[in-house]
């Protein structure tokens, strides 16, 4: 049963440049959840396209070579990773860094020192915001294809009644029949031709 539950944790990647905040975040986190550790932007942006893909990234802001920022942009412009929620965590408080932040993609910004029980929280948040995105998305696409399924019944249903007719139609007079069943071939052309995106 153990097993089965820690298949179902969450992964969240951890990337800071000072190994002694990734030995406290790894400390906060590692019992509720699966944990990844990159101490440059370079790693991080490579661990972060790894399957499983991470549900979530703590993301140091100054580091050497690649800041934070420069990895989030990074983030958000690869088709993997863009869905990613990202925390800035620093020591930078001014309110035009944390803005910074936000304008490169971030969910949430957190500030050194961290305090243990603000880092479980914040991203128990961020996490559970993401499940209700992916929930709303799934249902969505549920939503799509069910009237698109029924587009094609209702489609199915006017070819038989157009038929239908046609046939009546027939028994009574020839030339009626005919002028229905070119009706039908004209509404069915010009439906697939709709749904191909012609606009001849």
């Amino acid at each position: 049963m153990t097993e089965i539950l820690t298949s179902h944790r969450k992964t969240i990647l951890l990337v800071d440049d000072t190994p002694n905040n990734l030995t406290v975040l790894n400390a906060i986190l590692k019992d509720t959840y699966k944990v990844r550790i990159a101490n440059n932007g370079e790693q991080a942006l490579r661990l972060a396209e790894r399957l499983p893909i991470p549900d979530l990234i703590l993301l140091d802001v100054m580091m050497p070579g690649m800041d934070g920022f420069e990895v989030c942009h990074s983030l958000k412009s690869n088709v993997l990773t863009a869905d990613i929620p990202v925390i800035f965590l620093t020591a930078k408080t001014q309110e035009i860094d944390e803005i910074n932040g936000f304008n490169a993609g971030a969910a949430d910004y957190l500030h050194k020192p961290l305090s243990p029980a603000l880092v479980l929280i914040r991203v128990r948040n961020i996490l559970l915001m993401q499940d209700l995105k992916n929930s709303i998305q799934e249902h969505n696409l549920l939503l799509e294809d069910r009237v698109a399924q029924r587009t094609q019944e209702l489609y199915k249903m006017q070819d038989a009644i157009i038929m239908a007719m046609g046939v009546m139609a027939e028994l009574r007079d020839e030339e009626t029949g005919l002028h229905l069943k070119r009706t039908q071939e004209y509404v069915r052309l010009n439906r697939t031709g709709f749904r191909g995106g012609t606009n001849s």
